[in-house]
């Protein structure tokens, strides 16, 4: 787990949690959860949101309308900007086409940056659980067994996972190497950290 800002720019994992716990958050209401498919964003956004009693927005049950219809890149945008231009809030979500709102708002970004391995394990785990149990993901839209069979990013969400793994490793190592002053970036690169993140998350800020 590393905090990046513009006083710690880079720290090992060893020291993170007691500079986390020295230099403290502050005050946060705007935060951005990425990384790749199957990491956990989900999970760590609505923890954030919950515990802050904010605005959570999910961009794929945004974006993916129903009948796995795509929103409208000018509504989408729209939409986005419009939530974001709000004082609290969290966001879950990767798409390059909003990213410029999201993130020059976020006070903090928390890059979940886990193994290809663990992103895999999980995105086929859960996709296969989704299919079997017919479960919902947004607007009524669920995945189908033959999608997840798909070669085709753009159809499989385990073909998209891996293909993307990659491009968003560097896409937000670039980020976080020239990201402004008084943003704040947590990268955390396992399940340990994300569990010890949200359990200290009360103590990373001020009261």
């Amino acid at each position: 787990m590393i905090l990046a800002n513009d006083t710690y720019p880079a720290l090992s994992a060893w020291l993170v949690t007691r500079r986390l716990l020295d230099a403290k958050v502050g005050v946060v209401v705007r935060i951005a959860v990425v990384g790749p498919s199957g990491a956990g964003k989900s999970t760590v956004a609505r923890t954030l949101a919950t515990a802050q009693n904010v605005a959570y927005l999910e961009l794929d049950g945004l974006f993916h309308q129903a009948g796995w219809t795509q929103l409208d890149l000018l509504e989408f945008r729209t939409r986005v900007g419009a939530f974001v231009s709000g004082a609290e809030w969290v966001v879950d979500g990767n798409y390059a086409r909003t990213r410029d709102l999201v993130m020059s708002r976020a006070d903090i970004v928390v890059w979940l940056r886990v193994g290809r391995g663990l992103v895999m394990r999980q995105v086929v785990g859960r996709t296969c659980a989704r299919v079997l149990l017919r479960r919902e993901l947004w607007n009524g839209n669920r995945e189908s067994l033959r999608n997840v069979l798909s070669l085709d990013p753009e159809c499989s969400i385990v073909a998209w996972a891996w293909r993307m793994y990659g491009k968003y490793d560097d896409e937000y190592g670039a980020m976080l190497s020239k990201a402004p002053v008084g943003q704040r970036w947590v990268v955390l690169e396992s399940r340990r950290q994300m569990q010890s993140f949200l359990k200290q998350w009360p103590q990373l800020r001020d009261p």
